[in-house]
């Protein structure tokens, strides 16, 4: 409906002398004697014209010929809102497209043929991955979903670091295990890794070499052992989660390819470094950042801006149209040098956009429960998924915008009742499908041509909320906020609530009956497709 406002009203604004038409918009009023859609183009375009707006809004709808079996009527609302009422009938028969689509209602063409890298995760692997790293991963595979869903061919990459002082570490904490696990009597670093998983891996290497590694180097087959023990486990929990990375990108290929000592050779070239007691610094204040900073320590080992502005190289080499980097918040204030020194060296930074997701806090029974990586005392991903479940794992971290902090609520998540958002979702689909199946014991089947007998306002109503399904897609794409599906669903599990009350399909007279077990069919694939964009399965029975 939007595209049809859209396409009866600019060229009416480019008749009255208006240069572009980004600004056109229609909205939803929030309240429904305001019309089914909105627009404020009259008062955008008011101090250009020099023109009041409802003057401008009155042209406007004086020159529109639109059919009345489509709008019934346009009016001007307050300062000068041109609101627009669409038909009934033309609604309700509307009800067609969503089954003629089925499962691709929602789909967009906009951006077929172009390309998309969308990196998440991206944790070294010296661990299990946390509740943190599990809104991360569910985000970024929604937001890699929902670029595809407006047609991106999309690669999901994750990147790493396998060496470094993390690393070190590492290797450190599971030989220490070994010689402990071997009957030393060991005063274990309080700084290193202390969960389990350390145990299990040292465990492990025992039942293999038995006691021959007590002079093995730390960062030899004990870092070795423990990367392959944990990268398995990652992989492992991702999968469980739904998420399958295409691409696996270590950091320690930018050296061993060259691509580290290249970057020196370019910025040198461009004079974007300098050298200062014993350290290499990027120019950071020639490029519109407050202070420069090191790029290679005065030990010769680099910070993480070099290879990673190398790395973000590689991407443009390869060919994307648009590059997503969704970071914790502990990267906040250091993304912007990596983007600074990428714009010096004249690369296109406009395809990228790095998302900012906020920490989790997980409670149970009204107490936070404390995580420290080092300490062990974190919950993982498998804990949750454990605990509650893949769907809800995936729902609770899509249901908030990754903006703000969010309270994963162990207590909720478990329950089965309404007050669970994921039940009220699934409850709503499996509902429709019980109904379906009564009305085939019935003999009664879907009908697509009566629907305009669909002119109850609840039945309107949720017709209308299916019927902007692929434009809540579209901008939670391009907004890269999946969070706006979420809280799409409710609202549609809501009004789908409201209308089974008031309108019964069982029991009505037929053709009423047929037309509303059409309505109801339409609703189940919907909020199937939007479930399936979260990574949530939508049960036919529960």
């Amino acid at each position: 409906m939007r595209k049809y406002l859209y396409n009866l009203i600019s060229p009416i604004i480019s008749d009255i002398n208006v240069d572009s038409l980004p600004f056109l918009q229609f909205d939803i009023p929030q309240l429904e004697s305001h019309g089914d859609f909105s627009t404020n183009i009259a008062m955008i375009i008011s101090k250009k014209l020099k023109k009041n707006p409802r003057e401008i809004a009155n042209t406007i709808i004086g020159a529109i010929q639109a059919d009345v079996n489509i709008i019934t009527k346009v009016e001007i609302a307050g300062p000068g809102f041109i609101n627009f009422f669409f038909a009934p009938l033309y609604i309700a028969n509307r009800i067609s497209e969503i089954f003629q689509a089925a499962g691709s209602f929602g789909k967009s063409l906009k951006n077929t043929g172009k390309r998309a890298n969308v990196e998440f995760v991206s944790a070294n692997p010296t661990g299990p991955l946390t509740v943190g790293h599990g809104r991360n991963a569910v985000c970024g595979d929604t937001i890699a979903n929902l670029l595809e869903w407006i047609g991106y061919d999309v690669d999901r990459e994750y990147y790493f670091n396998n060496a470094g002082r993390q690393m070190r570490v590492l290797g450190d904490s599971v030989k220490f295990r070994y010689r402990e696990l071997l009957g030393e009597v060991i005063e274990f670093p309080e700084d290193y890794y202390q969960g389990d998983y350390i145990k299990t891996i040292a465990e492990n290497l025992i039942k293999v070499h038995g006691s021959a590694l007590l002079e093995e180097n730390p960062e030899g087959l004990f870092k070795a052992a423990a990367e392959d023990f944990i990268f398995t486990d990652i992989k492992k929990t991702l999968h469980s989660i739904l998420i399958d990375h295409k691409i696996f990108y270590n950091e320690n290929s930018l050296y061993e390819e060259g691509k580290i000592k290249n970057l020196l050779s370019l910025l040198k070239d461009k004079a974007l470094i300098y050298e200062k007691d014993g350290a290499t610094w990027l120019k950071l204040s020639e490029m519109g950042n407050e202070q420069d900073k090191v790029i290679i320590k005065s030990t010769g080992e680099p910070t993480y801006r070099l290879p990673d502005i190398a790395y973000h190289i590689t991407k443009f080499e390869r060919k994307y149209d648009l590059i997503v980097d969704l970071f914790g918040s502990d990267h906040n204030a250091t993304y912007p040098d990596v983007m600074a020194a990428l714009k010096a060296l004249g690369f296109p930074v406009e395809k990228v956009k790095v998302l900012i997701h906020q920490f989790v806090t997980i409670t149970q029974d009204n107490q936070t429960v404390k995580m420290s990586t080092r300490k062990a005392n974190y919950v993982t991903i498998d804990d949750l998924v454990e605990e509650v479940g893949t769907d809800v794992v995936r729902y609770f971290f899509n249901m908030r915008s990754i903006t703000t902090h969010m309270n994963f609520d162990i207590g909720l998540a478990k329950k089965q009742s309404d007050e669970n958002p994921v039940f009220y979702l699934q409850y709503a689909h499996a509902r429709i499908c019980s109904i379906m199946r009564n009305a085939a014991e019935q003999k009664i089947e879907s009908a697509m041509d009566n629907l305009g007998v669909l002119t109850v306002p609840e039945e309107q109503r949720l017709i209308k909320k299916l019927l902007i399904f692929p434009d809540v897609i579209l901008q939670s794409a391009e907004l890269y906020e999946p969070h706006r599906v979420a809280v799409y669903l409710q609202e549609l599990a809501e009004a789908f609530h409201r209308f089974y009350t008031v309108c019964r399909i069982i029991g009505s007279e037929k053709q009423i009956a047929a037309a509303r077990l059409s309505l109801a069919s339409a609703t189940k694939i919907v909020i199937k497709n939007g479930l399936s964009i979260l990574g949530v399965s939508a049960p036919e029975k529960m």
